[in-house]
């Protein structure tokens, strides 16, 4: 053993041992490695706890990028959703293309072009200035709809609108009205078979105003014109040239003969029209449901056998409802078709009870089957005088329904013969478009909510005249 000089005492100077690696921890096992394995050497002072809170460190940094990207994405995405909210759109002013943003409202628009807009003029009941700039600070149309005052900082822009700003309108102070109501008057044109309402009549209006400041009463004059009712009349015309129509109708009944009528249409396939009068129906309840139930149309040929133009107001109304009520009772249907007895319907009687018939229809050709001329000459008469589009009249009463039962298959015939289809009186209308398009309910009467009935001119006159007498005293 080699010599050493040290200054430990003698006994406790250091001996040597051999393989001193050997004792220091997990020595041994790292010293037996095996032949042709790959060894990592890690430094001495890179233990356990160090790569621990190294990895620790670079998780705490992963986590910082993370959330500033997240950050920044939301930014990006807010600053998006602003720029949107308050994006640019256009829109024409006055004419011109004009960028707003988006949302703003019509007061913000004019605000910001710093419009030079005058205000109307505050004005009495005769149109004098009461007060300066008191009316309306502008006038605003946006896609040619006003604007109210009121209503500018809530109407709100998108983009495309065309926006009119111009001056104020002057107002009036506040006043009382006395307003009195114009009735329209009644006009019927034209002639034919057939009489609908083409044109209601709506009311108009004059008005009196007196003053709440001025004190002033001025007479306004009308400030809403009447809107007159027109009643048409025409016959059909089939647009087609090629196909010829015909409708049969049958007045007066039902009958104790009305069931032979319908074995005979039924026998040769036709559908007719059935104008029935109240009185019969209340008599011959029964057959009124076969007719409907066959398929053929009905109308009304009033209550009773009475000339309406004899008859007015709630008379003349009560006998048209009794004759529809009738029908209706029986089994008949709602109608609003009307056969006026003798066909007479005057102007009166359409200012009575326009609000009742869809139309009035009277007859092209008459069969003369009520002279009872005998069967074959009433064939002869349909057959020889009939035209494309006609309406026939034959009539269905106790005296006459046995020779127009017997009458009516030859006048089938003979139709047909000559290249006739024979249809309803609905069916008639709809091959003339024209017609039709003015009368698409023949049924059915609508009478719009503002209309009123009119009155005959001369009676609006007299009126017109009395009220101008009474306003002048």
């Amino acid at each position: 053993m080699p010599k050493y000089t040290t200054s430990y005492p003698s006994n406790k100077k250091p001996s040597f041992r051999r393989n001193t690696g050997q004792q220091l921890p997990g020595a041994r096992s790292r010293a037996q490695r095996k032949r042709g394995a790959m060894y990592l050497r890690h430094s001495q002072g890179f233990s356990g706890g160090n790569r621990r809170r190294y990895r620790n460190r670079r998780e705490t940094a992963r986590r910082t990028y993370a959330l500033i990207a997240v950050g920044c994405a939301f930014l990006v995405f807010a600053a998006s959703v602003l720029w949107y909210a308050n994006r640019s759109v256009t829109i024409t002013l006055n004419g011109s293309e004009t960028s707003v943003r988006i949302n703003s409202s019509v007061q913000q628009l004019i605000d910001d072009q710093g419009l030079d807009l005058k205000p109307g003029n505050l004005l009495a009941v005769d149109d004098t200035v009461l007060k300066k700039s008191a009316g309306t600070t502008c006038t605003v149309h946006v896609n040619k709809k006003k604007v109210d005052v009121s209503a500018l900082a809530d109407t709100k822009l998108q983009g495309g609108e065309t926006v009119k700003i111009g001056d104020g309108e002057d107002v009036y102070e506040e006043h009382r009205v006395q307003a009195t109501e114009i009735k329209p008057t009644i006009t019927v044109e034209g002639s034919g078979a057939i009489q609908y309402v083409q044109t209601w009549g709506v009311p108009g209006r004059s008005e009196v105003w007196t003053g709440a400041t001025s004190g002033k009463t001025q007479d306004r004059g009308v400030v809403k014109e009447a809107q007159n009712a027109v009643v048409k009349a025409r016959s059909v015309s089939p647009d087609s040239k090629k196909a010829k129509y015909v409708a049969l109708t049958f007045d007066e009944g039902p009958s104790s003969g009305t069931a032979a009528i319908l074995k005979v249409l039924e026998d040769k396939g036709v559908k007719a029209t059935f104008f029935l009068q109240g009185d019969a129906v209340e008599t011959n309840k029964s057959v009124v449901a076969q007719i409907a139930a066959a398929g053929h149309e009905v109308g009304s040929n009033s209550y009773s056998n009475k000339d309406l133009s004899t008859l007015s107001g709630d008379t003349l109304r009560n006998q048209l409802n009794q004759g529809f009520s009738a029908i209706a009772a029986a089994g008949g249907g709602t109608t609003a078709l009307l056969r006026a007895p003798f066909a007479s319907f005057s102007e009166q009687n359409w200012c009575d009870a326009m609000d009742l018939v869809s139309a009035v229809v009277g007859w092209n050709l008459d069969s003369g089957d009520w002279l009872l001329p005998g069967a074959q000459a009433v064939v002869n008469n349909v057959v020889s005088g009939v035209a494309n589009g006609d309406i026939v009249l034959l009539t269905d009463n106790e005296s006459t329904s046995a020779q127009t039962a017997e009458a009516l298959s030859g006048v089938i015939d003979g139709l047909q013969g000559e290249g006739y289809t024979l249809v309803t009186l609905s069916e008639l209308i709809a091959t003339d478009k024209d017609l039709a398009k003015e009368l698409a309910s023949p049924l059915k009467v609508s009478m719009p909510k503002d209309a009123a009935l009119p009155t005959l001119a001369s009676a609006a006159g007299d009126s017109a005249a009395s009220a101008g007498t009474s306003a002048n005293g």
